[in-house]
């Protein structure tokens, strides 16, 4: 695949009935599924963020990014539309996706590099529209570095100066509870035209030092287990579930007591 489906913009293909459904699907799926979402106290975008083109760009440690960008976006970015690339293959098997803003891209060839960056040229050309992606265009642990960063993105800059360049950190820690957190936290946005007046290799560097930058402040924030250093975006699950917390919600009913499903209380 070479760009959104039968050559049509992602812009043109976007629904916002389908964006408002899948919406409560994946929040709904979220809550089910995770304990919560965290934003950093530290790592909200910037108030002005969102009067300029905008491309967000995220380290990929997991299949929960796509779930994370749409949460965050709703909920930090309201009245704009977030477009997100997604491996061509991986999206002829979620083909409704194309009406919620993403489109394919054709890795590892020349012709899908140049599709990526006309149909990125024209969604940050658009107005009330910006790109979000994963900067490694693959899966990397947040634990490496340095950090890819996917030559898409490199050089985007060149095709959008009047964009700001904003690096999100995610991480999915597991702490006290059963299910995982989802944090997140932004750092400071790159001009474009900064970064576009850089050597490609620099400019690629400038990208991989503010996201590194953001990923290791966050995960000084995952090592502390300490929720009070968050904002939480959605409110999840707790506890253990099945016969083992059904024992202790009886237990706790016999008892007077109002039930709490925590496994740790103390943690927050």
């Amino acid at each position: 695949m070479n760009g959104p489906q039968d050559g049509a913009s992602p812009v043109m293909l976007f629904s916002p009935a389908h964006f408002r459904f899948f919406c409560l699907v994946f929040r709904r799926f979220a809550a089910r599924h995770l304990r919560a979402v965290r934003l950093a106290a530290w790592g909200a975008p910037p108030p002005d963020a969102g009067d300029a083109p905008l491309v967000v760009y995220a380290n990929h440690p997991s299949w929960w990014d796509g779930v994370a960008f749409m949460l965050l976006s709703t909920e930090l970015f309201p009245g704009r539309r977030m477009i997100v690339p997604m491996e061509a293959a991986a999206l002829a098997r979620y083909g409704f996706m194309r009406r919620i803003g993403v489109f394919g891209v054709e890795r590892h060839s020349a012709r899908g590099a140049i599709a990526f960056l006309r149909t990125a040229e024209a969604v940050l050309a658009a107005p009330g529209h910006m790109l979000w992606m994963n900067a490694p265009g693959r899966f990397c642990d947040v634990r490496e570095r340095p950090v890819p960063i996917a030559p898409g993105l490199v050089r985007l800059a060149e095709l959008a100066p009047a964009a700001r360049f904003l690096p999100l950190a995610l991480e999915y820690p597991f702490w006290s509870e059963k299910s995982a957190e989802l944090l997140a936290g932004f750092g400071p946005p790159l001009a474009g035209a900064a970064l576009a007046a850089m050597e490609r290799e620099a400019r690629a560097a400038a990208l991989a030092r503010a996201l590194e930058a953001v990923m290791d402040r966050l995960a000084t924030d995952a090592i502390a287990r300490d929720p009070s250093r968050f904002r939480p975006v959605l409110r999840g699950r707790e506890g253990m579930g099945g016969v083992y917390q059904g024992w202790r919600h009886l237990g706790a009913w016999l008892r007077g007591r109002r039930f709490d499903p925590r496994h740790d209380p103390e943690a927050g």
